[in-house]
């Protein structure tokens, strides 16, 4: 199979690792790619722009494209591919709608009954100030759109919330994604990833996962891409992965069926486990990165056959073996990241025993170069956490450029709840 993926990040260079020693995969492309992703040919060309992937897809006969950024799905790539004859992993436009607007996830989890924090809706600063009397603080706020994972904005003041709702409709810091926002309480618990495959009736868990989104140690500075993640998360216990199948995953793919969006592919669920039960904080119509470079670095056969079923249909549970031990993943980022930083800096690289999952970079001359925030991801597996912990810190070490900035307690807070359990 002729096989096309979508995207630039770690987390592609992560799926096209799994992929490339498929016997069955004949041809391995990235649109754009870049130029750490080794195993793939890299297609030049904006993902957003729908006819220029579908001509690319076209001229290289891809039978099979698998589509995993938030904006192209968005976007309706998916819809475009497959009405060409391209087959597609990923959502359609209409399915993708549960990313692409907080405002429509949180009135289908509300309407279905799928617990999640409570929220009002605003349509502009005065609604939003308005929604804010009845609601007490510390509360989350969201623009609706798609912002890259900025535009959550936590207040633990009334001050606070007023500041961020003049971010998203005053500032238009967010531009066409803060046409609305969502205001919401305060959760509060460890928080956990969990991807699961679907073909729109069947549903596959992966191994659960922790996503560290901060920029600094002790979860301090701004909200990042994600800095790192360990999986699976020690606080996502068996009783707690029945009840998400019981009250979140199932009934959030029937509410999709029952809208008329059926969801076929990855659906990311953003749990927080509180007090009161495990409660959705938010969908993704996609892998997460970083979640998906510690999972996929625990997988033990190609995803092919899952990614297939997933849109053919059949999806079962022995389509993806796992090892039985603990991933971390410690993102290198550019200094200043996620605010301004400097590029061009060559990467050096010692023999470390850790696997590399490349993002921002380029190539000059003979050497690759830092071309963007997220830099690398550095992933490891160990029977224990913590062995996957140190072996991911001791591969990270091992990598040097100008101004690189990692954290440096990804899984400390997992550390503590399994030594606490």
């Amino acid at each position: 199979m002729r096989i096309l993926v979508i995207g630039s990040g770690a987390r592609e260079h992560a799926i096209i690792k799994a992929l490339h020693t498929d016997p069955r995969v004949t041809a391995l492309y990235a649109l754009p790619g870049n130029a750490g992703m080794a195993e793939a040919i890299c297609l030049p060309g904006d993902p957003m722009d729908n006819a220029l992937v579908v001509q690319q897809a076209l001229e290289e006969r891809i039978d099979f494209c698998i589509v995993t950024p938030d904006d192209p799905l968005a976007n309706g790539l998916v819809d475009a591919l497959e009405a060409a004859g391209v087959a597609c992993f990923g959502p359609t436009q209409a399915a993708a709608q549960i990313e692409a607007s907080k405002v429509f996830a949180k009135e289908l989890m509300r309407k279905y009954g799928i617990p999640t924090a409570g929220f009002a809706v605003a349509h502009s600063f005065d609604e939003g100030m308005k929604a804010l009397q009845s609601m007490p603080c510390p509360v989350v706020v969201k623009a609706d759109g798609l912002a890259k994972g900025k535009g959550v904005l936590m207040a633990g003041t009334r001050a606070e919330a007023e500041a961020a709702l003049r971010s998203i409709f005053c500032d238009r810091a967010f531009g066409q994604a803060g046409s609305r926002a969502v205001i919401e309480e305060y959760l509060q618990g460890p928080e956990v990833s969990v991807l699961v495959l679907t073909d729109g009736e069947a549903l596959l868990p992966l191994p659960s996962s922790m996503d560290h989104k901060r920029a600094l140690d002790g979860d301090l500075g701004l909200n990042t891409g994600g800095m790192g993640a360990i999986a699976p998360s020690p606080f996502y216990t068996q009783a707690v992965a029945a009840r998400c199948m019981r009250e979140i995953y199932l009934p959030t793919v029937r509410a999709m069926q029952a809208e008329g969006r059926p969801f076929r592919g990855c659906l990311f669920f953003g749990l927080m486990l509180t007090g009161d039960g495990p409660k959705v904080l938010e969908y993704n119509a996609r892998f997460g990165d970083p979640e998906t470079q510690a999972v996929m670095t625990l997988l033990n056969n190609s995803p092919l056959d899952a990614f297939l079923h997933c849109r053919n249909g059949g999806l079962m549970a022995d389509d993806l073996r796992f090892a039985a031990g603990r991933a971390c993943c410690v993102v290198l980022a550019s200094g200043g990241y996620p605010e301004a930083f400097d590029t061009g800096f060559a990467i050096r690289q010692q023999p470390h025993g850790g696997t590399v999952y490349y993002a921002g970079v380029r190539r000059q001359g003979d050497e690759l170069v830092t071309a963007g925030g997220r830099v690398l991801s550095v992933c490891a597996a160990g029977d224990t956490l913590r062995q996957a912990v140190d072996a991911a810190y001791r591969a990270a070490d091992s990598i040097h450029f100008e101004g690189a900035h990692m954290r440096r307690d990804i899984g400390q807070r997992a550390l503590r709840g399994e030594e606490t359990a």
